[in-house]
């Protein structure tokens, strides 16, 4: 059947516009929040709240098992340059069958897209024999899973499916690879850049071990399904009396993904094995996200997400193709994301079994003039409804 009608997926379209047009910066999601959640009410959701981390929490059903919960996230990232986008980043322009804007694909379009598909069920007054949770969770950006595992935990929330819904182009996605934030701080001794043969530079350690990072990256597990892993250095700083000193300490970012099989301690040694090769005086700690949600909310997370995947045996990979070949007329092809989502604590942590579906391509994701093809939110919106209907049967 149809889920949407055509005054639906004109409404799915300005809701859309009107998230796009709200700036929801992570820490900054405030507005957004109240929008959605005012949505959600007027759209006939029988509970919708705003919880002290931040997130919205929608509930439908008969609040009886299984207990499916839809996640995405309501946060983007900033505008690095404005110069760089061709259209206003927060203006939801409509050219065609394209919707553009600031986290338009990234991923305010499965946001509406959720919201869309699950009040259509209401509308339709489908019997849902179980429980179905909408969270539209904070700071996913910059420390995925946090906010979500917060909210289902302060909530007693105990899902047994999850659908993160991610931009997928709509393919069924099976898992991704982990992430690590790894920080390497060298130690030397400082003195005056006239006479550097006084001294230890740090920067020097640093690149020793950046070089030898470099060259482990061919070494590192490469899995069938989630691909290989890897490792960038992203960031650097050192510190010195002046900049005719030579700096004493030098610290930088490893953004290490991790592979299935790929483990903290194997990640953490095998940095370690560096620093002892070149006999560096270095320090290796996994970085800590300490972050303030708008409600005030506050937490501290390492940042280690591991790894995850569902094989496509599984019910529920098998209840998403059959519910998306319904909508689509034919299978979608499987796949796995190459970012992270709050799938790392979902199933990579609590072990609730998840897919991933979204409206929205990952390549626009974080780029200018990102976009979203309109047909899609509407396809992902019944695609949800869908799903919702064969997870239960």
């Amino acid at each position: 059947m149809a889920w949407l009608s055509p005054s639906d997926q004109k409404a799915l379209v300005n809701f859309l516009r009107e998230l796009v047009q709200i700036p929801s910066p992570s820490g900054q999601e405030g507005a957004l929040a109240q929008r959605l959640a005012e949505e959600m009410e007027r759209l006939g959701f029988p509970e919708v709240k705003v919880d002290k981390v931040g997130n919205v929490i929608g509930k439908i059903g008969s609040g009886n098992r299984p207990t499916i919960l839809f996640d995405g996230h309501m946060d983007t990232v900033e505008v690095a340059d404005y110069s760089s986008w061709t259209r206003d980043p927060y203006g939801g322009e409509i050219d065609g069958r394209l919707l553009y804007g600031l986290g338009a694909s990234d991923m305010k379009g499965g946001l509406a897209s959720m919201v869309y598909g699950l009040a259509a069920l209401i509308k339709a007054g489908a019997k849902i024999p179980g429980t179905v949770y909408f969270v539209g969770v904070v700071q996913e950006e910059p420390s995925e899973g946090t906010a979500l595992k917060a909210s289902l935990q302060e909530e007693g929330i105990m899902p047994d499916f999850a659908i993160v819904g991610e931009p997928s182009s709509l393919r069924i996605i099976q898992g991704h690879r982990g992430r690590m934030g790894i920080i390497v701080t060298t130690k030397g001794k400082a003195c005056h850049a006239s006479a550097p043969e006084l001294g230890q530079n740090a920067i020097y350690a640093a690149s020793r071990i950046i070089f030898g990072i470099e060259l482990m990256s061919s070494q590192f597990l490469n899995d069938a399904y989630l691909g290989k892993g890897s490792a960038a250095v992203t960031w650097i700083r050192s510190e010195s009396p002046s900049r005719n000193a030579v700096p004493p300490i030098c610290s930088f970012y490893v953004d290490r993904r991790l592979t299935l099989g790929e483990t903290e301690a194997k990640a953490l040694a095998e940095i370690r094995s560096i620093v002892i090769r070149e006999g560096a005086n270095a320090e290796i700690t996994v970085n800590e996200y300490e972050a303030r949600s708008y409600t005030g909310y506050t937490w501290k997370v390492r940042e280690y997400f591991p790894a995850w995947f569902i094989p496509q045996t599984h019910p529920l990979v098998q209840a998403g193709l059959r519910a998306a070949e319904r909508v689509l007329g034919f299978k979608p092809p499987l796949g796995c994301w190459k970012f992270s989502t709050d799938g790392v604590y979902t199933m990579g942590e609590a072990g609730i079994p998840t897919i991933g579906f979204g409206p929205g391509d990952e390549q626009w994701a974080h780029s200018p003039d990102e976009r979203i093809r309109i047909d899609d939110l509407f396809a992902a919106a019944e695609v949800y409804a869908e799903m919702v209907l064969e997870i239960m049967r």
